[in-house]
């Protein structure tokens, strides 16, 4: 039996659920166990969702959490439950969709969610300050008046789930085939051809839309869907997203000219920015982009490593000695001294952001400045590492290398990739079942997908046949496990194991492409027709409906139609 009077927290692997283990909040851990108390005592829950180097999450945690005052009304008030949004994808997804629904805006991190005791969401907010600040509520305030307005109004809260549950659930159309480079061409007039990505801040680069531009072109060699990839390349390896010294992106950036990022980052943003690098080169020899390319594997694979497996961890915060960015920028002084070094980035006495200086490339520099500027960045004290190893990142991972040995092969990433993998094998792949982190009660869409394509991208580079024998018995099992045969689409968890208020089906890209496309794509390459044609099916007619979230999408969609009408097909395009 649970003792909810307490934080349960200490009890969880989750380097995020273990940031807050000591918060003087009765945090929970999300279960069946934990939902059932909160329903039959029919108390009301604070769900809080975020993941470890969050750096909004952590302002939340200091200012609140870390509160007596606070956690006293939320103690007294809800069951409190901590989620991190990257062991529970199904959780954060979900609860994401309903923010979305009650908001008519975008979500983020920390999530704020309060549920009925059923767990059905009525209220959701993202950060809420310690004190009301620029319009926004005190988080105590809303505590209070959330609280009460449940006693109050609970039986009314309690009859709007099934509308909530509805209103939730996809819509599909009757179109079953559309003009899918249509869709693409209104994809590119969004993007700002100056400066690279969406028009205006802050700018994420969302590596997807690049991808299926990237297969497109192969496909038309219609350069409209090259130049835009090529831009943001260019900028992304020359800007101050990029971190010059070590190598690697941060996760976005908050103004226009990918100048002042939002310094955390993240093995899912580097994986996809090595596969678009490497596919790109393979189309377009580059020296530049190829240094770039070698320096982030080195990062990467140096910096994310979890030594306990010798797999990789999934980020590194934002925030060092309590300071966003510290760890990452410069002061003059520090780089006054180094020969000619305002020849190669932007150094200025006044600096480029809050009188501090984020390295801008103007030219190539040599290795001696790069040597220097490390030996000032070795003084400093790293970020927080998050080393919690998932099995979907690590597969894209792998999947980067190899893509990144077929314009590099004298690197050894092949060797690498299948090193990987075999650590992947003897942690993942020990029993019949597979999961997704820390626990081994949870696995989900993502995993069984992207292990599949790791598969198959080691089964055609190596030629090995027990790869290939591999993908297809865990393409059997994600049918068996995720398939709603009903609705020919894969859900988020295993339909078995679902402990939420709705069914997660998601065929949105996210972080990474989604996983209903990257299932697609496996069909195809499998050779199972009739399986992929049912999941081209349905998701054609969700593009229908949801054209701008499902990016992905068109380019498995249209691989899988030129497999039916037997062109010649490769990875990177269709060759018609």
């Amino acid at each position: 039996m649970i003792e909810i009077n307490k934080n349960n927290l200490f009890k969880d692997q989750s380097p995020y659920l273990q940031q807050h283990k000591k918060n003087p909040v009765n945090w929970q851990v999300w279960s069946k166990e934990v939902l059932e108390i909160s329903k039959k005592k029919k108390i009301p829950i604070l769900l809080s969702i975020g993941y470890a180097s969050c750096h909004w999450c952590h302002v939340m945690a200091h200012e609140s959490f870390e509160d007596k005052e606070t956690a006293e009304l939320m103690n007294k008030y809800f069951l409190n439950i901590k989620v991190d949004r990257e062991e529970r994808p199904d959780v954060d997804y979900i609860f994401q969709s309903s923010f979305q629904l009650f908001n008519q805006s975008g979500g983020g991190w920390p999530l704020t969610m309060f549920l009925d005791e059923n767990a059905v969401p009525f209220m959701a907010g993202t950060y809420f300050p310690k004190t009301p600040s620029h319009g926004m509520p005190s988080f105590k305030e809303v505590i209070l008046k959330v609280g009460e307005t449940y006693k109050q109004q609970r039986e009314e809260i309690i009859k709007q789930s099934p509308i909530i549950s509805k209103s939730l659930q996809l819509r599909k159309s009757s179109v079953l085939n559309q003009d899918l480079e249509y869709i693409l061409q209104n994809i590119i007039f969004n993007l700002d051809n100056k400066k690279g990505g969406y028009k205006g801040a802050p700018k994420f680069p969302i590596f997807n839309i690049y991808d299926t531009l990237l297969y497109f072109f192969s496909k038309t060699k219609n350069m409209d869907y090259l130049r835009p990839v090529e831009l943001i390349l260019k900028q992304l390896c020359s800007q101050g997203i990029y971190d010059h010294v070590e190598g690697g992106l941060s996760r976005y950036t908050v103004d226009e000219n990918w100048l002042i990022p939002h310094f955390e980052k993240m093995l899912y943003d580097n994986a996809q920015f090595v596969l678009l690098l490497s596919k790109f080169l393979k189309i377009k020899k580059n020296s530049y982009l190829e240094k770039k390319i070698i320096q982030t594997i080195e990062f990467i694979n140096n910096n994310f490593l979890n030594s306990d497996s010798n797999l990789l961890g999934s980020a590194y915060d934002a925030d060092s000695d309590g300071e966003e960015g510290k760890y990452y920028v410069f002061n003059y002084n520090e780089l006054k001294d180094i020969n000619n070094i305002d020849q190669y980035f932007d150094v200025k006495p006044g600096g480029n952001w809050e009188d501090k200086i984020i390295l801008r490339e103007i030219k190539t520099p040599p290795e001696s400045i790069i040597l220097e500027l490390n030996k000032l960045r070795k003084k400093k004290n790293k970020p927080f590492f998050d080393n919690k190893i998932q099995l979907d990142l690590n597969c894209l991972w792998v999947s980067a290398l190899i893509s990144a040995d077929k314009i590099l092969p004298k690197n050894n990433y092949l060797i690498l990739a299948e090193k990987y993998y075999n650590n992947l094998e003897k942690l993942f792949f020990k029993d019949d079942n597979i999961f997704h982190t820390n626990s081994k009660n949870s696995v989900f869409l993502e995993d069984y997908a992207y292990a599949i394509a790791m598969l198959l991208d080691l089964s055609e580079q190596t030629l090995k046949p027990d790869y290939l024998f591999k993908a297809k018995d865990l393409c059997q099992k994600t049918i068996k496990f995720f398939y709603v045969k009903e609705k020919s689409i894969f859900q988020k968890n295993k339909i078995s194991n679902n402990d939420l208020f709705h069914t997660p089906i998601d065929i949105s890209d996210n972080n990474i492409p989604n996983g209903n496309s990257i299932m697609l794509l496996n069909f195809s390459r499998l050779g199972m027709k009739n399986e992929a044609k049912a999941l081209s099916n349905s998701l054609n007619a969700y593009l229908n409906v949801y054209k701008s979230l499902m990016t992905s999408s068109l380019k498995s969609i249209d691989y899988f139609n030129m497999l039916e009408s037997n062109k010649n097909c490769t990875e990177f395009g269709c060759i018609i």
